[in-house]
């Protein structure tokens, strides 16, 4: 890109969508500059923010014609650094926040049809207000966006009924590396077609186009949900527990996590309010929910029988039922308080892993082991959605010791601890965070060569002039 690009590139883009809308002061550019971890902060010659799709693809064909990269931005709430700029101040941001509209609900189809910017928990109240349910459900829903959640794949804790985001997605319009708008927003559950492009561009994170709009699956509300915290003395025990519950409940299973002791200890620790939910120490603990469409009678009835099972069969060791809505609401506030405390009590070196469900626990035993021999008092915070095999595998740093020595000290052993035991698992060493910046290399190491080769394909045939969100997920 020549030096002259950018000031012509910014004065085309202010022609198109106009001076407002172009930010290259300092002061208005910094919010979109630094990931949300503040672990990457970038320069831009611009942040872009249009508030349609063809405004969208206009930018990118400008983007094209001055060789301007372009990185696609939602709720700026990633935790790999997906959306963030490099420092060459070079790139643009184009953020998507103000495609911001609801363009259909249509409860016959149970679908609904958003635009990227629509933030996660406008979806859920849209869905709500129109009797139905929109499944996804994660801790930064009151910022993120569906954009961003399509474009990582997010999980959440819906996964073990609903699926992840490539599942709750049918139909998506994008803008293409050219600068083209594909409409593929059908809404069909059939489609037969040729290649499946949508799931191309889900979990993307921006290089292979920006998705500007989708439509997202909807679900019947249920009419009772029942959450209850279950104390078990192994992982082993919780994946048993999992087993019986799913042939106890089949679909009414909604949610099930995993909460080790420690997790719930520093919850207390740095939130006061929120005490231990038993008497005694357990090493596992399971949150667990049933979501049922007949009564809540019915819904209780069946978790009475699946508690009394497992308390008969020496799976759980102790169980406490939610009585109403404030204490499942308490239930699941326990869960989401482990990263925030997790950040009160300093940094910490994070892994979002996934193995196959059934060695979960060997490979809780084998890497906490390893973890201890080439650390010892490292703590584990280990939680996660034990029924889609995604545990947040994270390493605090011993008692008393400095964190920020901790981590640079230990980060890239502990990093390659926990990858090559995933690797051995057979699991993935990002779940539902993505890769963005932070995993480019390992992930590059632990995928087959043919892999790698087939993604480079894809992306070069995509975007030859590696202009969507360069330096992000390959190299």
């Amino acid at each position: 890109m020549n030096s002259a690009a950018p000031s012509t590139f910014i004065a085309a883009c202010i022609d198109a969508i106009g001076a407002a809308h172009v930010l290259t002061d300092s002061h208005d550019t910094a919010p979109y500059l630094t990931d949300w971890r503040r672990r990457y902060t970038g320069s831009a010659c611009a942040v872009l923010c249009p508030s349609t799709a063809d405004e969208v693809a206009a930018l990118v064909k400008l983007a094209n014609q001055h060789r301007v990269a372009i990185v696609p931005q939602g709720g700026n709430t990633g935790l790999v650094g997906g959306a963030t700029p490099d420092a060459s101040g070079a790139q643009a941001v184009l953020s998507l926040k103000r495609l911001n509209r609801v363009r259909d609900v249509d409860p016959h189809n149970n679908t609904i049809t958003v635009e990227a910017g629509v933030v996660l928990a406008d979806v859920q109240s849209r869905a709500e207000a129109a009797g139905r349910l929109f499944a996804l459900s994660l801790a930064a829903q009151g910022s993120c966006t569906i954009g961003g959640n399509l474009s990582t794949n997010a999980g959440g804790t819906g996964v073990l009924r609903y699926g992840n985001a490539r599942e709750l997605c049918l139909g998506l319009e994008v803008v293409t590396p050219q600068g083209e708008l594909w409409d593929g927003l059908r809404g069909l559950r059939k489609d037969n077609t040729g290649y499946d492009l949508r799931d191309l561009f889900i979990g993307a994170e921006g290089t292979l186009g920006i998705i500007t709009a989708a439509v997202m699956k909807l679900h019947p509300q249920p009419t009772a949900r029942v959450t209850a915290l279950a104390a078990l003395p192994s992982p082993h025990a919780a994946l048993d527990f999992l087993s019986l519950a799913q042939r106890h409940a089949g679909p009414l299973l909604t949610g099930f996590e995993l909460m080790s002791d420690f997790c719930l200890r520093l919850v207390g620790k740095h939130f006061a309010q929120m005490r231990y939910p038993f008497a005694q120490a357990h090493a596992q603990i399971v949150l667990l929910e049933l979501s049922d469409s007949e009564s809540e009678e019915h819904a209780r009835a069946l978790f009475e029988r699946l508690m009394e099972t497992a308390l008969e069969a020496g799976l759980v060791e102790d169980a406490v039922v939610a009585e109403n809505l404030a204490q499942s609401a308490a239930f699941w506030n326990l869960r989401e308080h482990i990263p925030l405390a997790q950040a009160e009590e300093g940094l910490n070196i994070k892994h979002d892993i996934a193995v196959p469900i059934s060695r979960i626990g060997h490979f809780i035993e084998e890497t906490d082991a390893a973890i201890a021999q080439a650390a010892p008092g490292a703590r584990m915070v280990t939680f996660g959605h034990l029924g889609d095999g995604n545990l947040h595998y994270n390493v605090q740093a011993p008692e008393g010791v400095d964190a920020r020595q901790f981590l640079a000290e230990y980060q890239s052993t502990m990093n390659q601890i926990v990858y090559d035991s995933v690797h051995r698992h057979r699991g993935s060493i990002s779940a539902e965070h993505g890769l963005g910046q932070l995993k480019i290399d390992e992930a590059a190491h632990y995928k087959q060569d043919v892999e790698v080769r087939l993604m480079k394909t894809l992306k070069a045939a995509f975007d030859p002039l590696n202009l969507m969100n360069p330096g992000k997920v390959l190299r």
